[in-house]
């Protein structure tokens, strides 16, 4: 069974798949609206659609012959809480450069 988070980012590694998440920010769109900027078939971007689906960011409806999408926002938690534990080793990383800079400063400092 493949990692969710391996599926998450595997789904946002397409450039078509990130703008079609950005377009559906804006709210609930069709799966025609979604194709129409990336000048592609509906069956092309009904596969897209199925990979953020699988991945959890997606869920389609149907009314009438019309298929939506919406984006599912909780989707993204797990990648950005694994991306929040960068932050904290980047901000040791800076408090530790300004440590060095101010013991570098005091030595430069005439008495």
């Amino acid at each position: 069974m493949k990692d969710p988070l391996d599926t998450l980012f595997s789904a946002l590694a397409d450039a078509t798949r990130r703008a079609m998440v950005r377009d559906l920010l804006e709210g609930d769109k069709t799966v025609g609206a979604l194709a129409a900027p990336h000048d592609m078939s509906l069956a092309a971007a009904a596969k897209h659609i199925t990979i953020l689906a699988q991945a959890g960011l997606v869920t389609q409806t149907r009314t009438g012959r019309t298929k939506w999408c919406r984006l599912e926002t909780d989707a993204l938690k797990p990648a950005l809480l694994w991306i929040e534990g960068f932050g904290s080793l980047l901000e040791d990383e800076f408090n530790a450069l300004e440590t060095t800079l101010e013991a570098l400063a005091e030595l430069n400092t005439p008495p």
